[in-house]
């Protein structure tokens, strides 16, 4: 299990090497959708904003440029391997109210639309948190009966539809990956591979076991 780990996470980076490599001097905002390993049932991926300060909007902003509202698009591929998909929010999002919100999908996409009141219903980043941020929202995918064990499932942020604005969607403080101000990072899905039996090595652990638990008592 932590060899899986490891290469999950080996996987992630190479995922999002070329996003983050493309982060610039100018200071810019990161949304994360996350890497997860599918065992067969629904499958949960956590999606992040993290603020970075000097950007036109967040936490350390006047009134009125803070990130109050975002549009977040994932395209999965291959789209067969889904049977549905919910993209919902989740984290510092979730006591919030909004004043608008919405979930449009279609082949191979989901996107979650959130706006809210920056006076009564701020979004409680924390500036400069540790990558990959605060969580924002969830996907939780079912998969396919034809999915396969050991597949991978892409998840990939539109660059053009996914943006961060405040809450009146302002143009001049608008974070999309064409002004710059705004980097996203890639995840997958990862279908566990079915484990080998172990029963041969089980039993040659379980010997080995007992040789030694022998040989310590009769050294005592």
């Amino acid at each position: 299990m932590k060899a899986r780990i490891v290469l999950l996470c080996i996987l992630a980076a190479a995922l999002s090497g070329g996003q983050l490599m493309a982060i610039s001097a100018q200071p810019a905002d990161i949304i994360t959708v996350g890497t997860s390993l599918g065992f067969g049932g629904p499958v949960d991926v956590p999606v992040y904003i993290r603020d970075t300060s000097g950007t036109s909007l967040g936490v350390d902003q006047p009134a009125g440029s803070k990130i109050q509202s975002y549009s977040i698009k994932v395209d999965y591929s291959p789209a067969s391997a889904v049977q549905s998909v919910t993209f919902t929010r989740a984290g510092i999002t979730v006591p919030l109210t909004p004043t608008f919100e919405n979930s449009p999908s279609g082949p191979g996409s989901v996107s979650l639309i959130g706006t809210f009141q920056e006076s009564t219903n701020p979004i409680p980043f924390t500036l400069n948190s540790t990558p990959p941020g605060d969580l924002v929202g969830h996907l939780v995918f079912t998969m396919a009966p034809t999915v396969t064990r050991g597949q991978l499932i892409t998840l990939t942020l539109d660059p053009t539809l996914t943006q961060l604005t405040d809450q009146s969607g302002s143009s001049a403080t608008k974070e999309t990956v064409a002004n710059a101000n705004l980097v996203l990072v890639n995840g997958a899905i990862s279908i566990a591979a079915l484990v080998p039996t172990l029963t041969d090595y089980a039993l040659l652990l379980l010997a080995a076991s007992l040789a030694i638990v022998a040989v310590t008592r009769m050294r005592a």
